[in-house]
Order: C-alpha cells, then structure tokens, then sequence
C-alpha cells in the first residue's frame, strides 16, 4: 500500500530558514485585536437604531440572550485552541471532527464574511469622514458633492482608507496592535462619557420591559433580533486567529474571553442610555446614525462631533482588525492547499502574511464597489448585516458541533466536564444553527418577487445562499483539481509547517 503523500515537504539546506510568524503577542495583544474586531463603537452607532426598527425596545433583552449561546461558543473555541492551536481556527477544527466539506464551508463563510464587514465599514469610514468634512465647511471637491448618505462618494473615500489601513497591517503585529489599543482608549472613553450623560439626563423612564424578551411581537422579529445581536458580539474570535503570532496559546483564549465580557458590559450599558435619551421612533429614524445624534442632541459643537470621531476610530480600527484573521485564515487554507500558494507567503522583513492581505484588501474593494448599486447608505448596510448575522451563525454554529464531538469522552469523565466540553457548546451551537435556519425560512416566505431591496426577504436570502454555494463550488476545486491532502485526511496542517508542495493554481 503506497503512503499518503506528506502535507508539507521541508525545505532544502540550501534554501535557508523560511520567513515565518512570529510570536511576539501576549494577553492585551489580544484583548485589543479582539475588541477592535468587535467593533463595539461601530456596533453601537450602527445597530441600536436597526435593532429597534426589529423589536422595539427589547433591545437588551436581545443582547443579553445573544450573549449566552455566544459564551458557549466561546468556551469552544478556548477548549479547541487548547488541543490545537491553528489560525485556521474553524475551518481546522471541524474538519477534524465534522468532516472536510463541513470544515472548508466554516473557513469560506467566515472569510467571505470577514471580506464583506471590511467592504460595508469601509463606506462607513468614508462616510463619517464626509460628515466630519461637511462639519469643518467642505460640501463639495472638483465639483463632487461631499455627501455621506451616498453610498458611491462615501465607498470611494472608504476605499482609499482601506489602502492606508493595510499598508499598516503589514508592517508588524506589535505595532498593528499598539495602534488598535490607542483607538480603543479614546474612542470607549468617548463612548462611555456620553452614554453616561444619557443615563443620567434622558427623559425617558427606565423599564424593566426592555429586559423581556416576550414583548417581541413574533418569532421572525424575535430570530432576526437575534442574529443581529449574536453580529453585535462577532469579532471577538479575532483573537484565536493570531494564536501562532502568540506567546502562548492560552493568551488568545483569556484575550478573546475578556474582550467578551467588555462587549456584554458596553452593549448593555449603551442600550440602555439610548432608550433613556431617545424614543423608540428616534431610533428608528436615525438608524445607522444614531451615536452622531445622540452627540448632536446631549452637547454643543465642538464636543457633539466627539461620538463622531469616536465611531471613525471604531470603524478604523475595525477594518484593520478583520484584515488580520482573513489574510490568516486563507494562510491555514493555503497550507493545506485548499487555496493556493500564494496565501502562504511570509513578508521576510515583517513576518506578516502581506502577499494575502494586499489580495483580501482588493476583493473587498471590489465587493464595495459592487455594493454601489445600492443607492443608500443605510439600505447598503442592513442587507450587509443580515446578510453576514446568518453567515456568523453558521460558522459559530459548526465549531461548537465540533468541540462537543471532538471532546465526546470527556461524557465518561463526570457531569462538570461532559457540561463543560459537550452540553454547553452543543446546545450553543444548535441554537444558533436554528435560529439562522428560521431566519432563512421567514426571508423565502416574506415575499413573492425579487428586489434589489433589504426588505426584500429573497433577496436577503440570496445574499448567504449564493455564498454558501460558492464555497461548495471552492471545496470541488480544492478536492478534485487541486488534490488537497485535507479532503484526504480531514486534518489541517500543522501550525509550523509552512512549506508546501508547489501547486498549478496560485490563488
């Protein structure tokens, strides 16, 4: 019986050592690539007013459910770490255990995923830039309207913050993260000093009601509530993505846990202020510029364009820290050569994976552009979130399937850890799979036609469907042309085998 041929060669004597990752991260590292990718700032300012246009005012109610089933999910992800640290993360831990068409599908959708956030957000910071340049007296350039409700100017601005924020991406963890922390500090103390304000001196009385979740007026509104508040608190497995970047392996667990917590705690306390300062038809008129407003509406000029500021650093620092675990991922990918070589390239000065980031910045541009067809800003952005809130549920969904059957024995070691190991991510996992199976139904029932419109329940389905179907078209072509070991084996390649067999496809 011939041997299956090996995941990696090693290199030759002559070639040298290859540039590799390097692991200079620690705990606060971690924290901030995983709060910045959570993007609470952005979340807030952007998801208040759309989750009201949803449940009204169960808003909090929502985000503390979301919370638990995404707890469990990240007490997975801690536990698989553990047994496999791997910046594949997902798509390498449910291959193992689920099986590799299931684990391609985890990596595909979170990168597309991943490339769509960098793609709406990069119109938000070209938005609030344009607000920040209408506020200082610039309406118009060359003869181009400055306008931030347009979905074109706001994409083209976006764009070229894009190039600016991945150009220092490559050029080093450490200093990639030092710039995160920075903006986190300022834009959470903006955030947290206006939110109080509200807290303290809205007019609108505090109700327990806003903790129940049974004033939801029915369960399509209840399971689109609740995917978008599972996205409020998507990015905070950032964190495991740079596991190989990390000191130890454990720091990205307790990182992605802590900025975890910080989300519940922010997301609570901003719900709640909103609803103290603004009515529910405030919310719902101001949407995605609901943080702007309450600014706008709590101070005087210069200290109300503060939240403004604050939400352009959240958006930065946002965009930024998803490039980082999408290059990383594909790099996984690479090395197992479900996607080509070219993802696995080391920058030899850096020790970033450049090559793939410059690749993952260009398709989000292109995807961004794409979106334009869309005329408004605010329509852009809610079929972008519902789109990606199905997507998230997916993914989190699977790699909690795969911790409690990768960890099945642990069953025969007494009911704290069969809770802990199998119980507690099964039941996230399943939960969030039904919620994002509902979600779908609800959308292929809720209208009779196609439009281009995120009211338009088929088009809201097509958007993760056609995704989904791509994927399965990518794993053929990983499996049948390009011959990957992983649809072999089920198993990626090992964190320090970066070396790989030349293949004929490069992307």
């Amino acid at each position: 019986m011939s041997s299956a041929p090996p995941l990696s060669s090693p290199p030759s004597p002559s070639a040298g050592p290859r540039p590799a990752l390097r692991r200079s991260l620690g705990v606060v590292d971690g924290v901030a690539i995983a709060a910045s990718s959570t993007a609470a700032t952005t979340s807030i300012a952007i998801g208040m007013g759309t989750i009201a246009t949803i449940v009204g005012l169960q808003a909090p109610a929502l985000l503390l459910l979301a919370f638990l089933p995404v707890l469990g999910i990240a007490t997975a992800y801690a536990r698989l770490n553990r047994s496999e640290p791997n910046c594949g993360n997902g798509y390498v831990w449910v291959g193992k255990s689920l099986g590799p068409w299931p684990g391609f599908l985890t990596g595909w959708v979170t990168l597309v995923g991943s490339i769509i956030f960098c793609a709406y957000t990069s119109a938000i910071m070209g938005s609030v830039v344009l607000i920040l340049a209408n506020k200082a007296g610039l309406h118009s350039l060359a003869g181009i309207a400055l306008d931030p409700a347009s979905t074109g100017v706001s994409t083209a601005v976006g764009l070229v913050l894009l190039l600016a924020l991945t150009a220092l991406a490559l050029t080093g963890m450490r200093a990639t993260t030092r710039f995160q922390f920075a903006l986190l500090v300022f834009e959470y103390t903006v955030l947290l000093g206006f939110c109080g304000w509200a807290l303290v001196t809205g007019d609108h009385a505090f109700s327990l009601s806003w903790f129940n979740p049974f004033e939801i007026p029915d369960g399509t509104a209840f399971a689109q509530g609740m995917v978008l508040a599972v996205f409020f608190f998507w990015g905070w497995d950032a964190a495991f993505s740079v596991t190989e970047e990390t000191k130890s392996p454990g720091d990205s667990a307790r990182g992605g846990l802590i900025a975890l917590f910080a989300m519940l705690g922010l997301f609570l306390f901003a719900s709640v202020a909103f609803q103290r300062e603004m009515s529910l038809a405030e919310l719902v008129k101001n949407g995605p510029q609901a943080l702007p407003y309450l600014g706008q509406k709590l101070a005087a000029e210069p200290w109300a364009t503060l939240p403004l500021v604050a939400l352009m650093c959240s958006a930065f620092a946002s965009v930024q820290a998803t490039l980082i675990p999408t290059a990383r991922g594909l790099l996984a990918m690479g090395r197992d050569r479900t996607m080509g070589p070219l993802w696995t390239r080391i920058h030899p000065r850096y020790g970033t994976p450049a090559a793939g980031t410059v690749v993952v910045m260009s398709i989000a541009a292109v995807i961004a552009l794409l979106a334009v067809a869309i005329p408004k800003l605010s329509d852009m952005l809610l079929a972008a979130v519902n789109a990606s809130g199905l997507i998230v549920a997916l993914y989190y969904g699977l790699t909690a399937l795969a911790c409690a059957v990768r960890f099945r024995s642990a069953l025969r070691e007494g009911a704290r850890e069969a809770l802990l190991a199998v119980g507690v991510p099964a039941v996230a996992g399943l939960v969030l799979l039904g919620l994002g199976g509902y979600l779908g139904y609800s959308y292929l029932t809720m209208s009779d036609h196609f439009e281009l419109s995120p009211d338009n329940g088929w088009f809201m389905f097509s958007l993760p469907a056609g995704i989904i179907l791509l994927g399965l078209g990518m794993a053929a072509v990983a499996k049948y042309v390009r011959h990957s070991p992983y649809f072999t084996t089920g198993r990626g390649t090992d964190a320090e085998a970066l070396t790989l067999p030349m293949d004929r496809a490069a992307i």
